[in-house]
């Protein structure tokens, strides 16, 4: 297997993000000692840290790149005018299938753009989402659908998200039946707007889905379901209000507490992109060497769930 790793994607780039992998190769199982990492970026820039993968070299190799797709840019336009962009050539890479998998801290835009118009939706799915993990009191996590890619749904929309999500909970989080929640201001049927009323209807009725009904923003962190359903704009203000209670009480006020450690970004790496004819992930743009060593991890472990062939034979007409 090989995974293609922007090393120029994000505000600590390429140090940080070729510390995260030695991280990820001191620690990584036997059996994944075979992958083969592509270092995406401009070889110059990166050569000065590359002692940190010392006695790792038959590893990696550097896909060099010339330009990077910063932040604040249009990401239709730059991955247009910036087509030997570390990015751009992650996707090239995908698309001629030299790399099995493609992570990013990168422009966030420029990933989700790449992943829409350069691989692909998978046929049948009507909008790819993004999955973002949210701790629960147990210690464990629940995925959130959609976390942002999508502001504006439709019920149907939701039910694929349900469907998608409770595939990849299969694959690669190996819970055999997980629980899907609907995402409402209250727990009984009919609650919601017409958007959570038309999903709960859909939801009810698929055979696919283990469906356990409308939960509140309450029920959020406490266990009751495996994928979260909602449209990206709540998702959004979920994963971003989610992500401030580590902030505020764990850095701030100095809580130690296991609970409040599980909201630390970097403890997930960031979230897949699902739905599409490739393993993309993407990163935060704040991301350093712990939380590019979980990304790595997990993107890896999205890779070995073969999940895009799973959605394909999912989503085929006749479901």
């Amino acid at each position: 297997m090989r995974i293609g790793l922007d090393i120029m994607g994000g505000d600590f780039a390429p140090e940080e993000a070729i510390i995260g992998l030695a991280a990820y190769l001191k620690d990584e199982k036997e059996e994944d000692k075979s992958i083969h990492f592509h270092l995406i970026g401009a070889s110059d820039i990166a050569e000065p840290f590359l002692y940190h993968l010392k006695g790792f070299e038959d590893r990696y190799t550097i896909i060099p790149s010339d330009s990077i797709i910063s932040m604040n840019e249009h990401p239709t336009k730059a991955l247009k005018e910036k087509t030997n962009s570390s990015i751009a050539i992650g996707f090239k890479q995908l698309l001629m299938k030299e790399i099995q998998a493609f992570a990013s801290a990168g422009n966030t835009g420029a990933m989700l753009v790449g992943s829409l118009y350069s691989v692909k939706a998978i046929p049948g799915i009507i909008r790819p989402t993004i999955a973002s993990p949210i701790p629960n009191i147990n210690g464990g996590w629940s995925f959130l659908l959609d976390a942002g890619a999508n502001s504006d749904c439709k019920a149907e929309h939701l039910y694929q998200f349900a469907k998608i999500g409770s595939l990849y909970a299969k694959k690669v989080l190996n819970i055999e039946n997980p629980r899907v929640g609907l995402l409402n201001i209250g727990t009984e049927e009919g609650k919601g707007n017409l958007l959570a009323q038309a999903s709960y209807s859909l939801l009810k009725e698929s055979n696919y889905i283990n469906f356990i009904g409308n939960i509140e923003g309450r029920d959020v962190f406490t266990d009751v379901a495996d994928i979260i359903v909602c449209d990206g704009y709540t998702g959004n203000i979920i994963l971003k209000m989610a992500e401030s209670f580590y902030d505020i009480f764990a850095i701030e006020k100095g809580i130690e507490d296991p609970f409040l450690k599980n909201f630390n970004y970097e403890n997930f790496g960031g979230t897949p992109v699902l739905g599409i004819n490739a393993n993309v992930f993407i990163g935060h743009g704040i991301s350093k060497a712990p939380a590019f060593k979980n990304m790595i991890k997990n993107t890896i472990e999205l890779a070995k769930g073969d999940v895009i062939q799973s959605l394909n034979k999912l989503f085929k007409p006749e479901n």
